[in-house]
């Protein structure tokens, strides 16, 4: 029975994901009411940067792995920050969801805007706009 949860919920380590070019994808994160950064999806890469407000704050940390407040962080593989938020897909209600949604499984940006508002290893809160 472990086992059979354990494959349930775990992540596919040979599920490929592809960066959605079909139109472009942009999200929020928020911490409590501020809006800390901006991510969205462009010409084949994921940009992440800091928001004004949230560089003018210090009462917030900032995120591990992006240090710099000014910096424009580009990569064409989505960070693992934002990656976790993306369900194990052979979870069946997962499943149900993408089927009944028509979500494309290998769309990062589709499942991170379908599944990855709320995240149970942190508290932010990630808004497709």
């Amino acid at each position: 029975m472990k086992d059979l949860l354990r494959k349930i919920f775990s992540k596919s380590e040979d599920q490929k994901f592809y960066l959605d070019n079909s139109k472009p994808y942009r999200f929020v994160l928020k911490i409590d009411d501020l809006e800390m950064a901006y991510l969205e999806s462009k010409d084949d890469e994921w940009i992440f940067r800091y928001t004004e407000d949230f560089r003018n704050q210090d009462t917030y940390r900032r995120l591990t792995g992006f240090s710099d407040l000014s910096k424009e962080y580009r990569a064409s593989e989505l960070w693992p920050f934002f990656k976790i938020r993306i369900p194990g897909l052979k979870q069946p209600m997962i499943q149900e969801i993408i089927e009944r949604e028509n979500i494309d499984k290998n769309s990062e940006a589709q499942l991170l805007k379908r599944f990855g508002a709320r995240s149970t290893t942190n508290p932010y809160l990630l808004i497709a706009s």
